[in-house]
C-alpha cells in the first residue's frame, strides 16, 4: 500500500507550517505521517536548523539537483529557490508512509499531476487580509515594509487559487483549525486503509 501525499498551501502567515507541525506531533498520527524537508537557497534564520527545518543549499547545488532530476517540484520566492527532494518522498510512499508537504499553488498542482491517485490538497486561508498583514508584520519584525508589502501582494494572488484545492480550511482560531486539519487527514488515511 502506497502512502498519501498531503499538500498544504496558503499565503505566508496563514499558519500552514504551524498546522502541519501540530498534526505531525499528534501521537496517533506520528507513525503514519512524515514531514518532507525542503531544499532552500535562502540564508538560515537564527532559530532554524539545517536538515531539520530545511536543507540549506547553494544555488549551484540547486541547479545540480534539478539537472539530475532529484527535485519533484520547485519555486522561486522572494529571490530564493525552494524545492522538494524526490528520493525522500518516493521512499516514504513506497514504504506505505504518508507525507506532508507545505507548498505553493504551482507546487501543489505539480504534485497532483505527478501523483494523481494519492495526493490530497489542503488550502489554509486567513480570516482576512488585515489579519494576514498583521501576522506577516509580527512574524517578520525585522523585515522591511517593502518585503511585507510584497508578501501581502503575493498572498492576494494565492487566495484566488483556494478553489482549486480538495479542501479549504479557514485558520481563524488555531485550535479549531488544528482539529479540522487532523480530521481531514484521518478521514483520508482511513479511506485509503
Amino acid at each position: 500500500m502506497r502512502g498519501i501525499i498531503f499538500v498544504i498551501s496558503g499565503p505566508s502567515g496563514s499558519g500552514k507550517t504551524t498546522l502541519a507541525e501540530h498534526v505531525l506531533g499528534d501521537r496517533k498520527l506520528k507513525k503514519k505521517l512524515f514531514r518532507s524537508i525542503s531544499f532552500t537557497t535562502r540564508p538560515r534564520r537564527s532559530r532554524e536548523k539545517d536538515k531539520k527545518d530545511y536543507y540549506f543549499i547553494t544555488p549551484e547545488e540547486f541547479k545540480k539537483y534539478l539537472k539530475a532530476k532529484k527535485i519533484l517540484e520547485w519555486t522561486k520566492y522572494l529571490g530564493y529557490y525552494y524545492a522538494t527532494p524526490k528520493d525522500v518522498v518516493d521512499k516514504r510512499l513506497k514504504a506505505g508512509k504518508s507525507v506532508i508537504l507545505c507548498l505553493d499553488f504551482k507546487g501543489a498542482a505539480k504534485i497532483k499531476r505527478l501523483y494523481p491517485k494519492n495526493t490530497i490538497t489542503i488550502f489554509v486561508a486567513p480570516p482576512s487580509l488585515e489579519v494576514l498583514t498583521h501576522r506577516i508584520k509580527n512574524r517578520c519584525h525585522r523585515t522591511g515594509l517593502h518585503e511585507i508589502r510584497r508578501r501581502v501582494e503575493i498572498a492576494k494572488k494565492e487566495l484566488l487559487n483556494a478553489r482549486h484545492y480538495d479542501y479549504c480550511l479557514l485558520n481563524q482560531d488555531l485550535e479549531a483549525a488544528q482539529k479540522e486539519l487532523k480530521e481531514i487527514i484521518i478521514h483520508n488515511l482511513t479511506k485509503e486503509g
